[in-house]
């Protein structure tokens, strides 16, 4: 016998249909046993095994989905499949995962990875990442999502694995390979609104309106029914961690998850995966992406913070990416001083309390930077919002030039923060990174389109340029990496440039030191220079040469992006648009 559940409240009537033929449900208890607990249809079904298709009809409609359906062959509409986790044969027995200081991640979405866009493709990309001197592979959402191709961050299905990625199989055998090359897999996930088509709403209160996202109605976690569903979302996060051996989980939009209660959400989840790890005796971290520049979200619960791991820091990307590329427009507006450039440095965030003309107010809170390592944020000079935001998914390699793109990795990789990749920039591809969906309905394609272009204009982008129809199949396809450019001599030499750059990370400690209080940065006239314990990396913007003065005398060049650097005393003298790490005393 296997037994069937499902949480439908609201439901007079369930059955759950097996193999074409329905069974009746019982009201049971719910699963966690607690006594105020209801709304749970149980019932034991004879000769079930794992591959047989399954759904449940409420008050004798159509039937659905379970809400959570380990897979999904045919699609977020179709009928489930059952699967059995025990069947995969691992071979990652002795891994234990890894902390998050000191770790390289490395960005990538598997639809566009690879020209095959499944994850046993991905797999024979694996050994470019591992010498290249990645820690740790993030993957973009997996979970099923409408159609056959798109970012991900309308999934449907959230316990499914996305079948044109290789399905739940495919997304083990991956997680095996990296594991057997020293790699962590981190996933992105999604859990402050789901995809348009789901029918979770069907089942129970899985959303409120008494809150709003601007993608559709708010998950509901503090309304009345949310114990069930934050029960739903972290099983959710357990089940990504424990059955695919993942090592961690990039919460996405976390600003936008909507919880009053007095244990928010993400410190109930830290807990629980905490937990967890102790149990499987494996590292296991959270990472948020948040709007709201609080530090509280990595700090302990003892000091009365979330307790996650790290969160994305866009102020440094902004601080970086307006230095080196002048662009001013939307939420770059505040940025592009090298002062600011330096204030994301020392204190990580530029807005910690003070105006923000992008938003039209004071925004951010500040980081105590005696207490709160820098590791705990991640800095990038290219992620996917970054580059897929923008209208035609240009990357940064298509504004400046390959000296001025050296000068902000080295800025990346010299810092404190714990440096983030998206595929492709290793090499500085030449294809772009565009935003694309496949959305099966015509009025939602059309919706898509106008929202986008709506976007991009409140964002200040120019109005005149033609964003990618999002639904056309030459939009996916021009976003798909070109791995050939690592036989063209531009692309080789900027991956060996950043091979180069992670080597140096990990064989200076002062490099990796996440002590902010340890951070010295200075600027001038198109200048920067930051020190770090007998290290300084010093950054030439200008189009001409600078004579930029050391605190100490210059005693080895530990890595240079333009060999015609000169050492004088004191200082160093650095060509047009360059920069240089060296060891001083």
């Amino acid at each position: 016998m296997t037994g069937f559940s499902v949480w439908a409240p609201a439901a007079d009537r369930v059955e759950v249909e097996v193999a074409g033929q329905r069974y009746p449900m019982s009201p049971e208890q719910a699963p966690n046993e607690r006594a105020d607990a209801t709304g749970w249809w149980e019932a034991d079904v004879p000769d079930v095994t794992a591959g047989i298709d399954y759904g449940f009809r409420l008050d004798d409609g159509e039937p659905l989905p379970d809400p959570r359906s380990p897979r999904q062959p045919f699609g977020i509409e179709g009928l489930s499949r059952t699967y059995n986790h025990d069947a995969f044969r691992w071979t990652d027995g002795q891994w234990r995962g890894g902390a998050l200081h000191g770790t390289v991640i490395y960005e990538l979405h598997t639809g566009t990875f690879t020209a095959e866009g499944t994850f046993d493709a991905a797999i024979g990309h694996l050994d470019h990442l591992r010498d290249l001197g990645v820690h740790a592979v993030e993957l973009m959402p997996v979970a099923a999502f409408p159609g056959q191709h798109g970012w991900g961050y309308d999934g449907i299905n959230l316990w499914a694995v996305h079948e044109p990625y290789g399905g739940p199989d495919g997304l083990k055998r991956f997680v095996d390979a990296c594991h057997a090359r020293g790699l962590a897999v981190l996933l992105d996930v999604v859990y402050n609104h789901v995809g348009i088509g789901n029918r979770l709403g069907d089942f129970g209160p899985y959303f409120t309106e008494a809150h709003v996202t601007p993608w559709g109605p708010a998950v509901n976690l503090d309304q009345p029914g949310s114990d069930e569903v934050r029960a739903f979302l972290i099983g959710n996060a357990l089940m990504w961690l424990r059955d695919y051996h993942l090592d961690g989980l990039r919460l996405d939009a976390v600003h936008a998850l909507e919880d009053h209660r007095a244990l928010h959400f993400l410190e109930e989840l830290a807990t629980e995966v905490g937990a967890l790890a102790a149990l499987l005796n494996r590292e296991l971290i959270l990472i948020a992406e948040s709007d709201t520049n609080d530090p509280r979200l990595v700090t302990s619960p003892e000091a009365g913070g979330y307790g996650l791991a790290a969160q994305w820091s866009d102020d440094f990307h902004h601080a970086v990416h307006a230095a080196i590329t002048g662009e001013r427009q939307g939420y770059y507006s505040d940025f592009g001083s090298l002062a600011t450039l330096a204030k994301t440095y020392t204190r990580v965030f530029f807005h910690d309390g003070i105006w923000s003309s992008f938003r039209g107010r004071t925004h951010g809170r500040q980081v105590d930077v005696f207490r709160v390592p820098a590791h705990r944020f991640l800095g990038y000079l290219q992620d996917h919002d970054q580059i897929g935001n923008r209208a035609t998914g240009d990357r940064i390699s298509d504004l400046i030039s390959d000296n001025l793109i050296k000068v902000g990795a080295t800025l990346l990789f010299t810092g404190p923060f714990t440096p983030m990749l998206f595929m492709g920039e290793e090499w500085a591809a030449g294809t772009p990174w565009q935003f694309f969906t496949s959305h099966p309905e015509p009025d939602l394609a059309t919706a898509v389109v106008a929202g986008r272009r709506r976007e991009f204009a409140d964002h200040g982008w120019d109005s005149g340029v033609e964003v990618p129809d999002p639904q056309d199949p030459a939009t996916f396809g021009r976003s798909k990496l070109d791995w050939s450019e690592l036989f063209r001599p531009r692309h080789r030499e900027m991956l060996t440039f950043y091979q180069r750059l992670i080597r140096l990370r990990k064989s200076r400690p002062e490099l990796s030191d996440p002590r902010l209080d340890r951070v010295r940065v200075t600027c001038g006239d198109q200048y920067l220079v930051m020190s770090r314990n007998g290290c300084a990396v010093v950054c030439n913007f200008a189009p001409d040469k600078r004579r930029v003065g050391l605190d100490g005398t210059p005693r080895d060049v530990l890595l240079a992006t333009d060999p015609g650097l000169v050492l004088i005393r004191t200082a160093v003298e650095l060509p047009p648009q360059s920069a240089v790490v060296v060891d001083y005393v």
